[in-house]
């Protein structure tokens, strides 16, 4: 099955297609960054950096499944959602190129990710009308990443678009989850001491906290959100990556950020995944892609109910 990627990033959903024997032939963004490292991961494919409301879908290969991550920051929670913000709703605009490239190409499967706030974007029903005038069955998915693979809890929405006359529900089997020390590396990484001069107390109550509930190892959200006071547990799965360095490691007196191969087990990325050398580029990189494993196991429940 041929496949194409829209909103590419750093190549998550292109890499969980291809570890469901899909065929990637043509990926695109608008950030040079993010071209660059998907065209080293994934070099035969086809790539374009590129504003997708400009796109010649002409020039785009034929292809059976299209996947598609339009901007979500304008959905998040995180980030903030008013009506008149320029800049969310732009990105919330980056949708309807979904709806262009369909139009023009008709693929059998779409299959589009986001968080699960653009299930209440204002325009959602008027988006999914113009999908369903085109052929398609809608049939939206809330899923936990930690339940299918990843060592991560990360709940994203996955529209599953067919052109069958019902939508398609997939039947999502859960999995066993994957805790947190299956990927960190007590003996490498960058340590420096908890009681360091100038660590704020903010943090040093964080980790006293986190050493009353689970003892001299576990892992900690740098900054106060998530977690923020009690630590967790290196038994679960890690709590959402994100496109800045936020989860610290805590190992008695010391402590250190996660490194970027370590973000990249998290995010369920092989471990032949090649990144930048630059640690913030790698981590923004991750924390904006698909969690690839995932991805792997809805294209092959998509293919058995096909």
């Amino acid at each position: 099955m041929n496949c194409i990627d829209l909103f590419a990033g750093a190549g998550g959903f292109s890499t969980g297609a291809a570890m469901a024997g899909c065929n990637v032939v043509w990926a695109a963004n608008h950030w040079p960054d993010a071209v660059e490292w998907h065209s080293i991961n994934h070099p035969s494919a086809q790539h374009l950096c590129q504003d997708l409301h400009q796109a010649d879908w002409s020039r785009v290969p034929k292809h059976d499944l299209m996947l598609a991550s339009p901007c979500c920051q304008g959905h998040s929670k995180a980030r903030g959602k008013a009506h008149g913000n320029p800049q969310h709703d732009a990105s919330r605009s980056t949708a309807w190129a979904v709806v262009s490239a369909a139009e023009y190409h008709r693929p059998e499967f779409i299959l589009v990710e986001n968080v699960p706030e653009f299930l209440d974007w204002q325009l959602y029903r008027p988006w999914a009308l113009a999908m369903q005038a085109l052929g398609y069955s809608v049939a939206p998915h809330v899923i936990d990443a930690a339940n299918h693979g990843a060592p991560q809890n990360r709940v994203r929405m996955f529209l599953v678009l067919s052109r069958s006359q019902a939508p398609l529900m997939l039947q999502m089997q859960h999995q066993q989850h994957i805790p947190a020390r299956s990927f960190i590396d007590f003996d490498q990484g960058d340590w420096s001491l908890v009681d360091k001069p100038g660590r704020a107390r903010a943090t040093l109550e964080r980790v006293a906290a986190g050493r009353r509930q689970h003892g001299d190892r576990f892992i900690m959200p740098y900054y106060g959100s998530g977690s923020g006071t009690t630590g967790r547990s290196l038994d679960r799965p890690i709590g959402t990556i994100t496109t800045r360095d936020r989860w610290g490691v805590v190992d008695g007196n010391r402590m250190r950020m996660l490194s970027r191969w370590e973000c990249r087990a998290a995010m369920s990325f092989p471990d032949d995944y090649q990144l930048p050398d630059n640690h913030r580029l790698a981590v923004h990189l991750l924390g904006n892609a698909v969690c690839p494993a995932p991805v792997a196991q809805l294209i092959g429940e998509l293919l058995k109910a096909a």
